[in-house]
């Protein structure tokens, strides 16, 4: 017993030469400072992460259409989005994407026919209708598709009667030039008078949406352009943009 204590003065002796500031030994000391509680830390971190990834769909979400429509809206009967390939004489062929709609005045009373169409695909190219698209392109295609009633984006402008009778076809034309995408999104604005107010809680900035006919079509693979196939629709709706 003696002994066992003799040793353990020489230890506390030999650590209080290392450290002279300290009347115990450096490993004594150590097992008094209290332990790092990471397994709370990292539960706790992990909690703040959900509730930021559930709170932003609700911070961002756009305000949607009335459920019945308030003001004056345009019957709209769209149909199908297509690819063809058209020989033009001073550029060879060129691809288009082109589109035609059916709109209806419903309202019972004149409304201005004034609509834009965008069409947004998932490679981050937003293409505005009419734009880059050679008059020769859209006469060909009118040609092609046979109907004497159809109009282009520009001569359907106008007033709208009420009525089936005075009911109107359009074409809407747009450049092709990536075939490698998987989605593509139609914007068609212009079809109903409802518009609302909305402050965007990123920047505080004030924005006007107006209702807008969204049309998704789904690509299977890469479009072929000669084809002239219906590109598949998965979803039709209103919304504010």
């Amino acid at each position: 017993m003696a002994y066992r204590l003799r040793q353990t003065s020489r230890a506390i002796d030999y650590a209080s030469h290392l450290n002279p500031h300290s009347t115990q030994p450096e490993a004594i000391q150590m097992t008094h400072q209290p332990a790092i509680p990471t397994l709370r830390l990292a539960l706790l971190a992990t909690l703040a992460l959900l509730v930021g990834i559930l709170a932003t769909p609700l911070l961002y979400a756009a305000p949607q259409p009335d459920p019945v429509p308030r003001r004056w809206e345009l019957t709209v009967e769209p149909g199908p989005l297509r690819v063809t390939t058209i020989n033009l004489p001073e550029e060879g062929p060129r691809a288009f994407y082109y589109f035609t709609y059916r709109v209806t005045n419903n309202t019972g009373s004149d409304q201005t026919l004034a609509p834009i169409f965008e069409l947004y695909t998932d490679d981050g190219e937003i293409l505005r209708s009419n734009r880059r698209v050679p008059r020769d392109a859209v006469r060909r295609i009118l040609e092609m598709l046979r109907n004497p009633l159809l109009e282009d984006e520009i001569s359907i402008q106008g007033p709208i009667l009420p009525g089936r009778e005075n009911a109107k076809d359009g074409l809407v034309v747009w450049p092709a030039d990536n075939f490698r995408i998987n989605d593509a999104i139609i914007f068609a604005v212009g079809f109903s008078g409802e518009t609302r107010r909305y402050i965007r809680p990123d920047n505080g900035e004030e924005v006007l949406l107006r209702k807008t006919l969204e049309l998704r079509h789904e690509v299977p693979g890469e479009l072929n352009p000669r084809s002239s196939r219906p590109l598949e629709r998965v979803q039709q709706r209103w919304i504010l943009r």
